[in-house]
């Protein structure tokens, strides 16, 4: 490849994918450069430093579950990390990845990409509240800068109880997240630091019981 883009390289190395799945991402980047003029699929000053803000932001949480192959990402908008965990988890046998994502022009992104990169990804253009039931078999659940902790538990709290395990990177507020959520929530969390951002963690949910009386 001419000219790379920056961090290109290092994070392809780093997460130790195949040829053909770095193929992918760099197709799955280009179309979200494509899209990006028409549809603002995300923050314009992020998308020079794609691959280390958006790529490698996502592929730190396959290398959380390695052993998971049913995913489930809500919210899922220009496929950070769903779509980008789906295009790097496809050499595992069985893998799959379902993208909730209720605005249609995003959906149709999503669609599009999964389809050009050949990723083992399921996009569903609805509400989370109208589709989440029917996904009780999922291992883990990520969403990505769409809501506070206590409303991604109360969308996903059905499949923590059945045994599904919540990876929610959140910023610089998470503590205050954390705080709230506690005030509504039994749950066990660990925090665990971003490979990308020293201010970022990754909140992961492994239990979670009834709304406090």
């Amino acid at each position: 490849m001419k000219n790379p883009a920056p961090g290109r390289d290092a994070v392809l190395r780093e997460a130790g994918v195949s040829r053909e799945t770095a193929a992918a991402l760099d197709l799955y980047v280009a179309q979200l450069t494509r899209w990006q003029s028409i549809k603002n699929l995300v923050g314009p000053s992020t998308l020079a430093e794609v691959w280390t803000r958006h790529v490698a932001d996502s592929l730190q949480l396959l290398a959380m579950a390695p052993e998971a192959t049913r995913w489930l990402d809500l919210g899922s908008g220009a496929g950070i990390p769903g779509l980008i965990l789906a295009i790097a988890g496809r050499e595992r046998p069985g893998f799959r990845v379902d993208l909730v994502e209720s605005n249609g022009r995003k959906g149709a992104f999503l669609q599009e990409t999964a389809r050009l990169t050949g990723a083992p990804a399921k996009v569903h253009v609805a509400r989370i509240e109208a589709v989440i039931d029917g996904f009780a078999d999922s291992q883990i659940v990520t969403a990505r800068a769409l809501a506070p902790l206590s409303q991604l538990l109360s969308w996903t709290a059905p499949l923590l109880k059945n045994g599904a395990t919540g990876l929610f990177p959140k910023g610089r507020d998470v503590l205050t997240e954390l705080t709230e959520a506690e005030e509504r929530w039994r749950f066990t969390a660990d925090l665990i630091p971003s490979r990308t951002d020293s201010d970022a963690r990754i909140v992961r949910i492994s239990s979670v019981s009834d709304l406090l009386p």
